[in-house]
């Protein structure tokens, strides 16, 4: 929550420092950690063009025990953290798929199912896929997916 690399650091740095200091004022669960992998938490967006940042922090993927349930469960709390906010346009990057190593087909998939389940309580998704190649499984995905 705090503003790492990838796309933690881009949205604080778009965010600006404001960001960082509403993270500070979410309670610590255990120490040094206020949003556990596949939890989510919400913040205003000060400088972006979004009302609220939604945070979470997907899995490792050689190192969680379950990957898979975490990714899922840090879609799905985002989504419902959005839900309960009324939020109805959200847009994600690729959970996990960056220093993390998530696969990306295995990412995409658990993604977009989890999407799925909330397909009632939005009007607009948006995956900010900023490499060719997890755009391309994306993109072939849904269409895999969201076809039944």
């Amino acid at each position: 929550m705090l503003g790492g690399t990838g796309a933690d650091g881009a949205i604080h740095r778009a965010a600006g420092p404001q960001l960082r200091d509403a993270c500070y004022t979410v309670p610590e669960v255990r120490p040094g950690v206020r949003c556990p992998t596949g939890e989510a938490r919400i913040t205003p967006g000060f400088n972006l063009p979004a009302s609220h940042v939604i945070h979470t922090v997907g899995p490792i993927f050689d190192v969680d025990g379950n990957p898979e349930a975490s990714l899922r469960n840090a879609y799905r709390n985002c989504l419902t953290v959005a839900k309960d906010n009324n939020i109805k346009y959200i847009a994600f990057p690729a959970i996990s798929c960056g220093v993390y190593g998530y696969p990306y087909k295995e990412a995409a998939t658990v993604a977009i199912s989890a999407l799925k389940e909330f397909a009632d309580d939005l009007k607009e998704v948006h995956f900010v896929l900023l490499m060719d190649e997890i755009y391309k499984v994306w993109l072939e995905k849904a269409k895999e997916l969201l076809q039944a």
